[in-house]
């Protein structure tokens, strides 16, 4: 069933002796749920997961639109990305006219990686992890620090990019003409 879609029960109306009964319609309005949206007959949500639980593995119980509490888990050895989609088949919504068939619950992966790592556990980490890749860095080349952009920082530079074009008065395109001899 759909957000606005009408479900008439013909004449189930109020039935009054000599009359004809008339048809009760009812037209669903769907509300916003804080942790799940709706698409079709799947449920979505979004779940934070520590990077060690992305990493080796968790447990997370999820109460459902019915308040069942169902447990989720993944295989220890295997990563979750941060941004994956991940189903749960049959925990979505039910299909119209078929109650017991249900769609799929989405999870999308929020991994929230840690701020800061100490210096003294960088060493056990990279034993670890992976090998980084080894890269080639030529022997002329400028060094450059990154440093954290917070969004006023961003803001300020693309504003004052277009601050610029504007002093051209040609709406932020310069026009160039040929030559004539």
């Amino acid at each position: 069933m759909e957000d606005g879609q009408k479900v008439v029960f013909s004449g189930e109306g109020d039935q009054e002796p000599g009359l004809e009964p008339g048809d009760i319609i009812i037209v669903l309005d769907e509300k916003e749920h804080p942790v799940f949206r709706r698409v079709n007959n799947d449920l979505t949500m979004q779940m934070h997961i520590f990077l060690v639980e992305a990493l080796c593995g968790f447990q997370k119980p999820i109460k459902t639109l019915d308040d069942r509490i169902i447990v989720i888990s993944t295989i220890p050895g295997e990563v979750i990305k941060n941004g994956e989609i991940k189903a749960v088949l049959g925990e979505g919504m039910p299909q119209y006219k078929n109650p017991f068939e249900k769609g799929r619950l989405l999870i999308q992966f929020l991994v929230d990686f840690p701020s800061h790592i100490p210096q003294d556990r960088i060493s056990r980490l990279e034993k670890i992890l992976p090998k980084r890749p080894e890269i080639m860095i030529p022997d002329e080349v400028e060094e450059c620090q990154l440093i954290e952009m917070d969004r006023s920082q961003r803001n300020r530079r693309h504003n004052s990019v277009y601050d610029e074009d504007e002093d051209d008065h040609h709406g932020g395109r310069q026009h160039v003409q040929c030559q004539t001899s």
